[in-house]
């Protein structure tokens, strides 16, 4: 389990004096300020200070580092620290709306333990009410990783989603009831345009909605609530402080206020977090908390100046996916107060231990099949890359010229520096260490797996990259729950005939399914003899190929995206709409037919693990709904 201490090993318990503001003298506090929304008074993006005349880098590359800080006692309504900022990762809620990042109960469950090694305050596990399967995963999170403490006493607060109405609530409640620290999140829109067209209701009504929510979810028995004003950058402020006001005294424990819609800028932003905080009733007995969306790339900016502006909790997803344009990115966020936390952020500082982030990172981007891009920060494939002969010549003068921080921060290490070098001839033990310090820790039957993949590929190529066995990695290790499985396949194809491709599936008891079709090429053919053995209708939205190293005996890697046309139906959380949920597979190996096949049955496998779960699984007798 994830340790309770901060990795960063910049910040003491005892900081000396320093010549940066802390966040009491920060230009965003300005007490007292009421301002119209359309009148809003220009403010820096963040505050203008002199840095330090010694180059900032990281922990890892200071000799002499400092004890880090423990993480405060949990109390719901209360930091005892206030310098600590609590992580609320929403990846398995808000990050899954994203377009065929469909998760199983087993996915999720596997990501909420890698959460918990990193050290995450609280885990929005879902959203209960969504769907069968939603419920059953929230609740086995709740269950598994929710009770699962550590040595220093640390376990996860377990989250689940609901609008403001009484069902979603139950249903929230009875997921996340058997974790140690369970916590509802509800939420309802307060913006001008929300309550027009999207809730067709009055200020009154909805402050009438939101408070008496609040004070049901708390006669349920969850002492820890967190309420959200949807909208809230759009919203008027005297209905904020209002409506905020009002569910205090309800029994809120945690205020968060959402960028929706990624519409305001960090000076905005970290303005609307101060008026809030100084004229908002009761709001000493609150955790003020950020969630910021990303459509003008902006929410890491928005999330440091909310930090800045006194809220202590920031929700965020790995790798900073979402809906539309994603969420602030946890390992921005985290980095960005590790790095300059102490030197101009007042001493701010997270519990989470970084040295997990590249495998978090890459359990998610394989599981969602959403690929982070190249010059992502801190976990791009790029981020630790130098190029330019100038970059080059200074890191090998010393990295502090052009790194911030060093890769082993983040839990990964330079191929170039690990000393190790594998081909054909290598064993298992070498093997196991180069993925350790990848940061893949397998069991015994998945390096086994693994072993005979790579043997295969190193008898046709000299050297085995890294690239080339997170790809092996990926396509053995984070595959859904098997319902089907190539055993064999063959293909005809070129400008003579047209394409014909045989498949051999092996299902679940062991059966062989052998079946034959052509198509307009050797992938078109090969998937139509899936689908024959299969009888599983599908619509194909999505499919992309990407060669992991450079060569002609590259290893190429499969995403696709299908659709079920009956079934498999969510309910959006924000929308409230039905949607047809979608699901994603990816398959790697040098050959590309093959790639593509075990791609579209991962994505298969994934639709069939859902449809069995919601056939077996039902949601508990809901209240009647009251709005």
């Amino acid at each position: 389990m994830a340790s309770s201490l901060l990795t960063s090993s910049k910040f003491s318990p005892s900081p000396s004096p320093s010549p940066f503001p802390s966040p009491k003298s920060s230009p965003f506090l300005r007490p007292s300020l009421r301002f119209p929304p359309s009148k809003l008074p220009s403010f820096p993006s963040f505050p203008s200070y002199s840095l330090p005349q010694s180059p900032l880098i990281s922990s890892s590359l200071n000799p002499s580092p400092p004890s880090p800080l423990r993480r405060p006692h949990y109390i719901p309504n209360h930091i005892p620290d206030p310098n600590y900022v609590r992580v609320f990762d929403t990846t398995l809620r808000d990050g899954e709306q994203s377009p065929g990042a469909t998760l199983t109960s087993k996915e999720k469950l596997d990501i909420a333990r890698q959460l918990a090694r990193l050290g995450v305050d609280i885990i929005e596990a879902g959203f209960p009410a969504a769907s069968k399967d939603d419920f059953e995963a929230v609740k086995v999170i709740a269950k598994e990783v929710g009770n699962a403490e550590d040595e220093n006493g640390y376990v996860p607060v377990i989250c689940g989603l609901s609008r403001c109405n009484e069902k979603d609530i139950k249903a929230a409640w009875e997921a996340v009831k058997y974790a140690k620290r369970p916590r509802i999140h509800t939420f309802i829109a307060t913006s001008g345009i929300h309550l027009e067209y999207k809730l067709r209701k009055s200020k009154a009504e909805v402050l009438d909605i939101a408070r008496s929510m609040v004070r049901y979810a708390r006669s349920l028995g969850c002492n820890d609530v967190e309420f959200s004003p949807e909208d809230a950058g759009r919203s008027d402020r005297e209905f904020l402080y209002e409506i905020l006001g009002e569910v205090i005294k309800a029994g809120a424990t945690t205020l968060n206020i959402p960028d929706t819609v990624g519409i305001t800028v960090p000076g905005e932003f970290g303005q609307l977090i101060a008026d809030i905080k100084a004229n908002t009733p009761g709001i000493e007995n609150v955790v003020i908390s950020t969630h910021c969306q990303n459509d003008l790339g902006l929410s890491t900016g928005n999330t440091l100046a909310g930090a800045c502006a006194g809220a202590r909790q920031v929700e965020v997803t790995i790798n900073g996916i979402g809906e539309r344009a994603g969420n602030a990115s946890l390992e921005e966020v985290v980095m960005a107060i590790k790095c300059r936390g102490e030197h101009v952020l007042g001493g701010l500082y997270t519990g989470i231990n970084t040295q997990h982030i590249v495998m978090a990172s890459k359990m998610v981007e394989e599981y969602t099949g959403l690929h982070v891009q190249p010059h992502k920060a801190i976990v791009g494939a790029n981020a630790f890359a130098h190029e330019s002969g100038i970059h080059q010549d200074g890191m090998l003068k010393h990295k502090g010229t052009y790194e911030i921080m060093s890769p082993e921060d983040i839990g990964l290490e330079r191929s170039n520096e690990a000393g190790i070098v594998l081909g054909k001839l290598s064993g298992r033990h070498a093997l196991r260490d180069r993925l350790k310090e990848l940061g893949y820790e397998l069991d015994d039957e998945q390096l086994g797996n693994i072993f005979w993949l790579f043997k295969a590929v190193a008898e046709q190529k000299k050297r085995v990259t890294d690239a080339d066995l997170i790809a092996l990695v990926s396509d053995e290790v984070f595959q859904p729950e098997v319902v089907w499985k190539l055993d064999d396949l063959q293909v005809t194809c070129g400008t003579l005939g047209l394409s014909t491709a045989t498949i051999k599936l092996i299902d679940a008891s062991g059966t062989e399914h052998v079946a034959c079709s052509v198509g307009t090429g050797p992938v078109d053919s090969a998937y139509k003899a899936v689908d024959l053995i299969t009888k599983e209708p599908v619509t194909l939205l999505e499919y992309s190929m990407n060669s992991v190293t450079e060569g002609i005996d590259a290893i190429a890697t499969t995403r696709v995206v299908v659709r079920a046309e009956k079934d498999h139906l969510s309910t959006h959380a924000l929308t409230g709409e039905t949607v047809h949920r979608t699901f994603s597979g990816t398959g790697a190996g040098m050959d590309i037919v093959v790639s593509s096949v075990k791609a579209y049955i991962g994505a298969l496998n994934k639709m069939l693990g859902f449809k069995e779960q919601n056939q077996t699984k039902a949601l508990p007798e809901p209240l009647p709904v009251s709005v």
